[in-house]
Parts: structure tokens; sequence; C-alpha cells
């Protein structure tokens, strides 16, 4: 016969060992869903991020150990005005790796997705003094230094890492089209008039070379960017 005092110590036994393998099983369970998690971490397809030169963005690929000619596209100076008033120019990105797009803070459609997926760079990249970010408004006579800095405000944009830029619309024009080839219309000319809108991403090396670009509303290939960042840094 068990008595009722047995009983009892059996059932606290039971829950007891119960709970202990509940416990394990959790923790096997982690484990295996950060292995998995590490195991699906973007990383560069190739060890050595291409070269690009013009608008149709055909790669040019050097090794590592192969010197650059001094005959490739690079970007060239601007002088701008970011959302703290500051004057940013090529100096402010010497020795800096940076990711460029182009937007305005009206902009209802792909504008807050893009700023969003800029945010993922920021995060990914926030304690990293490397890392930049430049992103020019397309509506420089509307996106005034009070109007950004509200926007960024809004946003979470750290001034220190992310540049939103404005200045003369000639010149951010110029940049887009003619510097980072971030349109998409090959062949189809354009001039002031015609309104620049574009989801791309341009990735630039510390010597203002471009090495990739990259869809904005695109949460993969965000990732890529990222991947292909630490690449860049380790070249």
């Amino acid at each position: 016969m068990v008595l009722k005092g047995q009983v009892s110590v059996l059932s606290w036994k039971m829950k007891k060992y119960s709970s202990f393998w509940f416990c394990l099983f959790l923790i096997v369970i982690t484990c295996i869903s950060c292995q998995e998690a590490a195991k699906k971490e973007k990383t560069s397809r190739v060890a050595v991020l291409p070269y690009y030169e013009e608008a149709s963005f055909t790669p040019k690929w050097l090794t590592a150990s192969d010197e650059v000619p001094t005959d490739f596209h690079r970007i060239p100076d601007f002088k701008l005005v970011n959302q703290l008033g500051d004057t940013i120019t090529e100096a402010t990105f010497k020795d800096k790796i940076y990711v460029t797009d182009f937007f305005f803070t009206s902009c209802p459609g792909i504008c807050p997705k893009m700023t969003k997926h800029m945010s993922l760079l920021q995060d990914a990249f926030a304690t990293d003094d490397v890392v930049l970010l430049l992103s020019h408004s397309v509506t420089p006579e509307i996106d005034s230094v009070t109007r950004l800095k509200k926007y960024a405000e809004d946003k979470g944009v750290n001034a220190q890492k992310w540049h939103l830029a404005t200045g003369e619309r000639q010149q951010i024009y110029s940049l887009g089209r003619n510097a980072y080839f971030v349109e998409e219309d090959l062949g189809v000319l354009k001039d002031i008039n015609d309104f620049l809108h574009t989801e791309n991403f341009v990735l630039i090396d510390k010597n203002k070379h471009i090495r990739g670009i990259y869809n904005g509303l695109n949460k993969t290939a965000v990732q890529q960017l990222i991947a292909d960042i630490k690449t860049l840094k380790k070249s």
C-alpha cells in the first residue's frame, strides 16, 4: 500500500524531473535555432568586390593584389549641407566606406521603406567609425535644414553616422545620374527638369570607387549589402 505522503513525494519528484527535462529541451532548441540563424547570416558571394565605372554596372574584377588603374571612375568632389546645418564635402568621407541613396522627406511611396532599410545599416554599423551613410534630398528647394532635422529626429537618425543632405538641385541631380549612376533608364537623356526618383543604394569604398548597387526596398538585398561592407572592410 502506498501512503498518502509517499504519493505526494512521488508527485513532487515527477514534477521536478518533468521541469528538468522541459528546461533541457528548451536549451537544446535554443542552441539549434542559434546555429541555424548563424548559418543563414548573409555572407559576400565573393572574397573581393568588383568595381563599377558606368551606368550599366558591368563589374570590373581585380584581385586583392592588383593595382587599381588611376582612370577608374571615382565620385567627384561635392559640397552639400546636412541636417545639422554643417557643410559636408568629399573630405567628410575621406578614408570612409559609405552607402548613399536619394530620397525626399515628403515622399509617400518608396522613401519610408528605404529610410527604414537605411536604419538597418545604421544599426548594423552603429559602433563602426569607418562606415557612414549619405542620403541626398531630390527636392532640396523643399527639404531645408530645419525640415531635414525634423525628419532625422522622427526617424531616429544618428547625425554622426548618417547625413541627410540638401544643396543645389543641379549638383545633387548630377551626382545621382553622372556620379553614382542610380537611375536605371539607360540611354534616356534627362535634364534638371526630369525628376530623380530611385530605390537604389550605392556602396562607395575609401577611395571613392563604386563597389556595389542594391535594391533599397529589398531586405535581402540590404542584408547582402551589410555582408559586402564587411568584406570591403577586410580588403
